[in-house]
């Protein structure tokens, strides 16, 4: 377990491609896709955070029946970068955060693992890459508190890894669950 940095899902997308909720679509094993998500950040981090858009939805509730902390945010339509500045803003505390979304499953915790403990030893901005392709989770060091508070646009936070690249650090892996989210149906079948 690695308490220092916080854990945050973001569940707060439309997902308007899948045709229905796709994060509480089942896996093969049954488990709805985001909270397959959600376990997989728990077995690593101490303090998980599910940016949702309603905390009274069934995705907030089951998130929160995970053991989540559940945020909502109310500007979610406006896109990924205001979830991001929300779980940002209820963890203030934090070492550093660990980004990741609710519609990758296949993301192992060991590649979770590898992300905090970039973290925990010093990495400034830290993700996985499969095949020359950077993925997720991406971890950031707390002393990009300032510029993640000020997200607001569907870019996420593109921009703050793409000013910070000299400093950002890839771990290879051979887990092609880093960059395949499931944004259709047929993306299931890849899991």
């Amino acid at each position: 377990m690695t308490p220092s940095c916080t854990g945050i899902l973001l569940a707060a997308g439309q997902g308007t491609r899948f045709g229905t909720n796709k994060l509480l679509h089942p896996l093969p094993d049954g488990t709805p896709m985001a909270v397959a998500c959600a376990r997989n950040l728990q077995r690593v981090l101490l303090h998980s955070i599910a940016v949702v858009n309603d905390t009274h939805s069934e995705v907030a509730c089951l998130l929160a029946e995970a053991g989540l902390q559940v945020v909502a945010n109310p500007r979610a339509r406006d896109g990924m970068g205001t979830s991001i500045a929300c779980g940002v803003a209820a963890s203030p505390n934090a070492a550093g955060w660990i980004i990741a979304l609710a519609d990758m499953p296949g993301i192992p915790a060991s590649v979770i693992q590898s992300v905090a403990d970039g973290l925990a030893r010093g990495a400034d901005i830290i993700a996985p890459v499969y095949g020359g392709q950077r993925g997720h989770p991406v971890g950031f060091a707390a002393c990009h508190a300032p510029a993640l508070l000020a997200l607001q646009a569907d870019r996420g936070a593109r921009d703050i890894i793409a000013a910070h690249r000299d400093t950002l650090e890839l771990i290879e892996t051979e887990d092609r669950g880093v960059i395949h989210d499931i944004d259709t149906p047929a993306s299931l079948a890849d899991i």
